[in-house]
Formats: structure tokens, C-alpha cells, sequence
């Protein structure tokens, strides 16, 4: 496997894995949260010592394009608290929409070293616009807590 880290230059991600951002827009665009880049974008990897993604979810839509390794599962939670999974690998999918507000997390499945992902964020990326999911959504979403409770930070 290639050392996609040292290679990318990536770093630890407060989601779980590693990432950089690779691309800001120099266009902004007003929100009603206030004015954010039109699109940025991230390098993001998962690897054995890092196989997860914490669940969390922002308010802009972010498109997935699996580049290496995997497979990978996304698991999503929609405003209805709707569980959705899809899987980004070879034998898969390697493209996955999220939409703003759907809660996600990702992991390593099917015996997957790594995976490495581009995400394209729009409109851009701010970190006032993104939440961690904490113990109190499992609470809101008992049909489906068990499924997510391993997705949550303590």
C-alpha cells in the first residue's frame, strides 16, 4: 500500500483518519450563516489505525469520489431519521452524495487496509457549520441507536 499520509501530506482529522484541503474557491457566496467559499475540498483517508469516521453532518452537500483502496461504508441518516448504507469500492459504488444536514460516518469494510476519498464540499466548507453527533441523537433516533452508537465520540 502506498503511504497515502506522507504522500498527501495529510494530517489528523478530528472525524477520525487524515485529511488536507486541497482547494479552496477564491468565489464566495452569501449563506444565510454568512458568506462561504462556493466549493472546497479535502483528501481524506482511513486506514487501519484510524478505520472510522466519527457521525457528524454539515450543512452543505458534500460529494464522495472513493480514489483508492476500500471498500467503504458510508452509513446516513437522513432528516427523517431514515438509516441509509452504501458501500464505495471496486465491486460498488465509488461516488456517494451526502446532503447537507444528513447525519454520516464512514469505515473500513470487507477487510480493507485503507481507503482514500476526495470530498467536494458546496457551498464550501466552515466549521460553524458543522456538528459532531453526540449520545442525545441516539436518544432522538432509538429505532436506529444501536446501529450508530459505535459511530459516536464518548
Amino acid at each position: 500500500m502506498k503511504d497515502w499520509t506522507a504522500a498527501l501530506g495529510l494530517e489528523p482529522h478530528g472525524e477520525g483518519g487524515y485529511f488536507r484541503r486541497i482547494y479552496t474557491s477564491p468565489h464566495s457566496m452569501q449563506t444565510e450563516h454568512g458568506p462561504r467559499p462556493s466549493a472546497t475540498s479535502i483528501h481524506y483517508l482511513l486506514d487501519e489505525k484510524q478505520p472510522s469516521g466519527h457521525l457528524h453532518r454539515n450543512r452543505s452537500d458534500i460529494l464522495h469520489f472513493l480514489i483508492d483502496g476500500g471498500p467503504l461504508e458510508y452509513v446516513t441518516v437522513d432528516p427523517d431519521g431514515e438509516l441509509h448504507r452504501t458501500v464505495l469500492g471496486a465491486e460498488a459504488e465509488r461516488f456517494l452524495l451526502v446532503p447537507g444536514m444528513w447525519w454520516k460516518a464512514s469505515r473500513l469494510t470487507g477487510g480493507a487496509t485503507h481507503g482514500l476519498v476526495a470530498e467536494v464540499v458546496t457551498p464550501g466548507f466552515d466549521y460553524a457549520d458543522h456538528e459532531f453527533a453526540t449520545r442525545d441523537l441516539l436518544d432522538e433516533l432509538p429505532h436506529i441507536a444501536q446501529e450508530l452508537a459505535g459511530f459516536v465520540r464518548a
